[in-house]
């Protein structure tokens, strides 16, 4: 069992614990309280209907609501049905709400916690990959709003969060592949964690692999959030490969968040070794390690099309503007400033280029 604390500067606090058996060893010794003091778990329909049995025998009579799966349903009408049925429930301010489940359940069960009598306990249980090294810490809810990803949020610590390797068993390859996005950037931003994902790149998709290595990645990201909880500084750095994956994503939208995470560095190294003076062997080896997880070719992908959309990423501080966060040597990024019009020249000359 591997043990990270986060402590942030407004004294919020939350562990995250990396450890298997976490239905019979960590939830099951929590019903009776979970009973007695009003509980819930909240999940999707796909992670519900693979762990019923194990929520009947464990965490039986505790009330579950399940949302419709996916990313399409990470909107204002799931948050407030969630918030509904804890009503229903009866949940009250010494309440515990648990997500079980990925990103999108991780996301809008945060925020339910944190609107909820203005703000209850929650418990995170991710059972994705990106989930456990990325979304599931730091504290970030959202939902997704006017078409525009994550815009209606608050900032709300998990009191705890269980990261079970044996959930990795049931994840589609297309599933690692969307975590190894979130690793990826992890290690474009970390050397150490760089040089460990080049020398094990014929195991990352090896489920033992990815159980060592998930734990130096929360550890990575719990440094981040502890010297930077609300993003007003350091934390910005997690957005290396986001701002041009997310415009791709919300454009094309046919691979997973991780799989755009993954073009967008690869589009973001570019710019960084064509205009911030980035580290050309570097860079390129971060890009061949990227190019060995996806299956799509960066070129295929109409960069310029989705580029209009970086416009309205809420990363931006000026109209007309894109910014971006990009790596320029092992263990290094920039901070880096566009026009608009300007960027999409840039992701027209690199696409060719691929």
């Amino acid at each position: 069992m591997k043990r990270v604390t986060i402590r942030t500067a407004n004294r919020e606090t939350s562990t995250v614990v990396c450890a298997k058996h976490v239905f019979r060893e960590r939830l099951a010794p929590m019903r009776e309280k979970l009973l007695s003091g009003g509980g819930m778990i909240f999940t999707d329909s796909n992670v519900f209907e693979i762990y019923k049995k194990k929520i009947a025998r464990y965490l039986g009579g505790v009330p579950v609501f399940a949302m419709p799966a996916g990313e399409s349903n990470k909107t204002q009408e799931t948050l407030f049905s969630l918030l509904e049925a804890m009503v229903g429930a009866g949940l009250r301010r010494n309440s515990v709400l648990i997500a079980l489940g990925g990103g999108v359940v991780g996301d809008i069960g945060g925020l339910a916690a944190a609107l909820y009598m203005r703000g209850i306990s929650c418990i995170q249980v991710p059972t994705t990959l990106l989930a456990q090294v990325d979304s599931s810490v730091g504290g970030k809810t959202a939902i997704d709003f006017y078409g525009v990803k994550n815009l209606i949020g608050a900032f709300k610590q998990p009191d705890v969060v269980y990261a079970d390797p044996a959930f990795f068993a049931t994840l589609p390859a297309r599933e690692i592949r969307c975590g190894l996005g979130e690793i990826v950037k992890h290690a474009a931003l970390d050397g150490a964690l760089f040089d460990t994902l080049c020398a094990g790149r014929d195991a990352l998709f090896d489920l033992g692999f990815l159980a060592k290595i998930v734990p130096s990645n929360i550890a990575f990201k719990a440094k981040i959030v502890r010297r930077d909880a609300r993003e007003s500084g350091l934390r910005k750095c997690l957005n290396l490969g986001h701002t041009t994956g997310h415009a791709l994503e919300l454009f094309d939208g046919k691979l997973s968040h991780g799989e755009y995470v993954l073009l967008g560095i690869i589009y973001e190294a570019e710019i960084a070794a064509r205009r911030c003076g980035g580290d050309r062997d570097y860079l390129d080896a971060l890009i061949a390690l990227c190019r060995s997880i996806l299956v799509v070719d960066p070129a295929e992908i109409d960069a310029a099309k989705a580029a209009s959309l970086a416009a309205f990423d809420k990363k931006n501080e000026q109209a007309g503007e894109v910014s971006l966060v990009v790596p320029v040597r092992k263990g290094e990024y920039a901070l880096f400033k566009m026009a608009q019009k300007e960027y999409e020249r840039e992701l027209n000359a690199i696409r060719e280029k691929l």
